[in-house]
């Protein structure tokens, strides 16, 4: 019997927003990842841009039966909904003592997008060491805007996230997050399958809502980071506010009455 996606719940989502990433730790079977070093290092045929993904990758392939693992598949649904396109995929090897640090970056141009957001999976089939440089990434970047590699002159910044991970962890990144691959100083390749999703449906309450009102999603949502500016900071929080409206179609959610106050149409006196 096929395995049902294990969709994201209201917490993870609110997490998701906030930090611009969730990590499963452990979510994919020993054998697959087994399976996966090899396939990896022989390559993963390219799909072309805009593939839907029910299209994109054979019913036995590798690739679409990770995709099925019921963690993953429920998470790409929560996240970009039940039949997102395939912007692109890339296998990414770092060779044992080899390799540079990649400058701090986002995975596209300015993005306006206030309402949408594609996503990255990030899969790690091995378990990662910090020796072993995995993904670093800012948490909470992923909303303010920059084109591309504009940051890649920021070193270390207060609060930044250095993967250590087990066997079998799938991330999901938003695409406007800051991160950068580290070099290797290992004596074992690291290596990382990604693969980036447009969404094809409005994003709005894909997941399991049945905790909407917990107060822990409050409490993820109003998270701050250490690298925020005192003021500036503030936007991050905004911006937040209005996308979980947009998520959730409630208009009048928000944060310390961020929006609220910016949002404030006075209306003409009446007699």
């Amino acid at each position: 019997m096929e395995n049902k996606p294990i969709l994201l719940n209201s917490v993870q989502l609110a997490r998701f927003v906030a930090h611009g990433s969730l990590r499963l730790d452990a979510v994919v079977p020993a054998e697959l990842n087994a399976e996966a070093v090899g396939v990896l290092a022989e390559g993963v045929a390219p799909v072309a841009y805009g593939t839907p993904l029910s299209k994109a990758y054979a019913p036995d392939s590798f690739t679409a039966r990770l995709l099925a693992v019921p963690q993953v598949a429920g998470a790409v649904r929560s996240l970009v909904g039940p039949e997102p396109l395939v912007d692109h995929h890339a296998v990414h090897v770092r060779e044992p003592r080899g390799g540079e640090a990649q400058p701090l970056h986002a995975d596209a141009i300015i993005d306006v997008r206030t309402d949408a957001f594609d996503v990255q999976l990030m899969y790690y089939p091995q378990a990662v060491t910090l020796e072993m440089g995995g993904t670093l990434s800012v948490p909470g970047s992923h909303l303010r805007r920059t084109n591309e590699s504009d940051t890649g002159r920021y070193q270390n910044l207060r609060g930044q996230d250095r993967l250590v991970c087990p066997a079998g962890t799938v991330v999901f990144l938003h695409h406007g997050i800051w991160h950068g691959g580290r070099r290797n100083d290992s004596d074992a390749a690291r290596y990382m399958f990604k693969i980036r999703f447009n969404p094809t449906v409005r994003q709005r309450l894909l997941w399991d809502t049945s905790d909407l009102h917990d107060p822990c999603v409050l409490a993820e949502l109003d998270v701050t980071f250490p690298w925020y500016e005192h003021a500036v900071g503030r936007l991050e929080r905004y911006n937040r506010a209005l996308l979980w409206r947009e998520l959730t179609g409630d208009p009048d959610f928000d944060l310390d009455h961020w929006v609220t106050r910016v949002s404030n149409r006075p209306q003409e006196a009446t007699a």
